[in-house]
């Protein structure tokens, strides 16, 4: 057996913590069960799929300039290079950090599944490895649900669609969530014909309903979209996929064909590989590592952050994570993890992004809150730029005057969102310095300063 100061699960955000183990001297195993480095964000999330989408930014914005006057066109789109261009930039980032993580005496890279056989230790492959102080940063992977016909069928998720050469003529997405309606933006823009099919009621539903709602209006235009349909069935022939959905409300059912099919309903933790119960360390009914206000397990001298967590699962989260962890397993004291102004973005067309309580929340949880609303066509900037469609809406307690939440769809939403989270993170977290500070004019951002300026009381 081989004993470690350190044991890091997972190459993500852990990565973090590892290298501060590194540099602070310390022995530290690296368990990862992926064959690159680099977590879900490097290797099939956040950095290959805003690659993919940024160029459907730009086919969007070509298609949509003749509002303000520019005919422009689209003479081809050349899918491969756009593909061999996120594929080698994942590729050199996972070299990069392997060679570093090779070249460095004081860590050991565990290639393979890691799982726990007893109280501080795991087995990966024939090796059996203890440390004494342990983070679970094992991330999650994609979840299919069981439906029938499913295990017969060919389909992608978000890390089999990575691998694609050939661009599919038409493509039906199963989910309308962040992933789904992603992919979905990515593909119409592209040239695919595109059809998403979600059980709920409406798209992304995590967000506002208004926002749901101008996401689902602006998507038909270039999508099909059916909310409240459920999958029942799915076949494959001559190489096309049959998908039979059931309507919720009127109970019809429906045959739906296409090219390709992609999988898009959720992600599930990696714990259950790890066995993590048989070193005391206690998960919730989903299968998330449970962990207290100090990102602490149930077993001493064991964290863990991240999608292993379920809590924020966007990697500048688990980034933030890495370093009150860091800090409570060596810092002396302990601070607890604040979660509350964690913004989140959707590349969608339009783009979505959001921080904080959204008004049902608020409303909940305090007596007396203001939301007010601005249109991105109200601004000079906005007019200038052909009125598109979209709004900030923000979320404020009455009595204090503090920022709740703030939640935007439209041009550079994730942009716009940063001002409403640096309001959020510190001071007495009113929207005080928004409102006076001097905003260029005209620029978008003064659709965020003016949403203030419409507060109205909601009923509870």
């Amino acid at each position: 057996m081989k004993k470690f100061d350190v044991v890091v699960i997972g190459s993500g955000s852990g990565m973090i913590v590892a290298s501060n183990a590194v540099e602070s001297g310390l022995k530290v195993a690296l368990v990862e069960k992926a064959s690159v480095l680099g977590g879900t964000c490097l290797n099939w999330g956040c950095i290959p799929s805003k690659m993919l989408i940024y160029p459907a930014d730009v086919v969007a914005m070509i298609q949509e300039a003749e509002k303000i006057g520019v005919k422009a066109r689209i003479e081809s789109i050349d899918f491969k290079k756009i593909m061999h261009r996120m594929r080698h930039l994942v590729t050199e980032e996972n070299q990069g950090m392997a060679k570093g993580v090779e070249m460095d005496p004081n860590i050991t890279w565990f290639r393979g599944v890691g799982e726990f056989v007893k109280d501080y230790t795991m087995k990966v492959g024939d090796e059996e490895i203890k440390g004494d102080k342990i983070f679970i940063v094992s991330g999650a992977r994609p979840f299919v649900p069981p439906i029938k016909g499913i295990d017969g069928v060919e389909y992608l998720d978000n890390e089999s669609v990575l691998q694609l050469e050939k661009l599919p003529e038409s493509i039906i997405i199963v989910g309308g969530g962040y992933i789904g309606c992603e992919y979905a933006h990515f593909f119409a823009s592209m040239g695919s014909e595109v059809t998403i099919v979600e059980l709920g009621s409406r798209l992304v539903a995590a967000e506002e309903p208004e926002i749901s709602d101008l996401l689902k209006k602006e998507m038909e235009k270039r999508m099909t979209v059916y909310t409240k349909h459920g999958v029942e069935e799915v076949k494959e022939k001559d190489g096309f996929k049959t998908v039979l959905v059931k309507d919720m409300d009127g109970g019809n059912v429906k045959e739906l064909s296409a090219e390709a099919l992609m999988m898009a309903v959720g992600r599930k933790p990696n714990s259950d590989l790890l066995k993590p119960e048989k070193t005391g360390v206690e998960v919730d009914k989903r299968g998330f590592i449970k962990v207290n206000e100090y990102l602490e397990t149930s077993k001493k001298n064991i964290w863990a952050f991240g999608d292993a967590i379920g809590q924020q699962m966007f990697r500048h989260a688990a980034n933030y994570e890495a370093q009150v962890v860091w800090h409570n397993a060596f810092g002396g004291h302990k601070v607890p993890v604040d979660l509350s102004a964690t913004p989140h973005a959707v590349f969608t067309h339009p783009q979505i992004a959001g921080v904080g309580l959204g008004e049902d929340e608020a409303k909940q949880q305090y007596n007396d809150v203001l939301v007010g609303y601005y249109y991105y066509k109200d601004t000079a900037k906005g007019s200038a730029m052909g009125d598109p469609e979209g709004f900030v809406k923000v979320v404020v307690e009455a009595e204090s005057g503090r920022l709740l939440g703030g939640h935007i769809i439209g041009p550079f939403a994730a942009i716009l969102v940063q001002e409403l989270v640096n309001a959020m993170s510190y001071g007495n977290r009113t929207y005080a310095p928004i409102v006076r500070a001097m905003h260029i004019h005209p620029a978008i951002t003064e659709t965020v300063k003016w949403a203030f300026g419409n507060l109205r009381p909601v009923e509870k």
